[in-house]
């Protein structure tokens, strides 16, 4: 896996025009899963997911990375191409914003969730300063494995149209 994937053509900016396909890349995380299990874990329809992920496979964000002969079929293990996504041009903040309603539909039904949302006046440095140290905080943790809960993680440093 590698450990970052920029996104900045049109199609790739495409492929991220869905909540579904978000929610899909939080789902793979660090470990592979089959159609079925996503499906499962994301409470949608397996011919849904399999289509979002055909798209996402077309962008090159997910590959399959194992199949399996199982009861006359065979079962396809998808995992990300990238540990993190960065979206650059004409399209990121879009992406941004469907990312957020991703994010916004696991909060919908998440267990225990901490959320903090708050505005303050800060210079340009301090913004920077703020958003570099965030951005250290998440990328330095390690996952934790397949045997322990996922967790979803928003951070977010941004100035609003005035």
């Amino acid at each position: 896996m590698n450990e970052e994937f920029e996104v900045s053509t049109a199609a790739q900016f495409k492929a991220l025009g869905h909540p579904l396909r978000h929610r899909l890349l939080f789902a793979l995380g660090q470990e592979a899963a089959t159609i079925s299990q996503l499906a499962t874990s994301l409470g949608t329809a397996k011919g849904n997911v399999a289509h979002h992920l055909g798209v996402l496979r077309e962008a090159g964000m997910v590959e399959v990375t194992e199949t399996r002969q199982v009861r006359g079929g065979t079962e396809q293990y998808y995992r990300r191409t990238a540990r993190r996504f960065s979206f650059t041009g004409e399209g990121a903040h879009q992406a941004y914003a469907t990312a957020l309603q991703a994010a916004a539909a696991d909060l919908g039904t998440a267990t225990d969730p901490r959320v903090n949302i708050r505005n303050l006046r800060l210079t340009a440095a301090q913004a920077a300063e703020l958003a570099t140290r965030l951005d250290e905080i998440v990328t330095g943790l390690d996952d934790a494995g397949p045997g322990e809960a996922r967790y979803g993680v928003v951070v977010a440093v941004y100035r609003p149209e005035s």
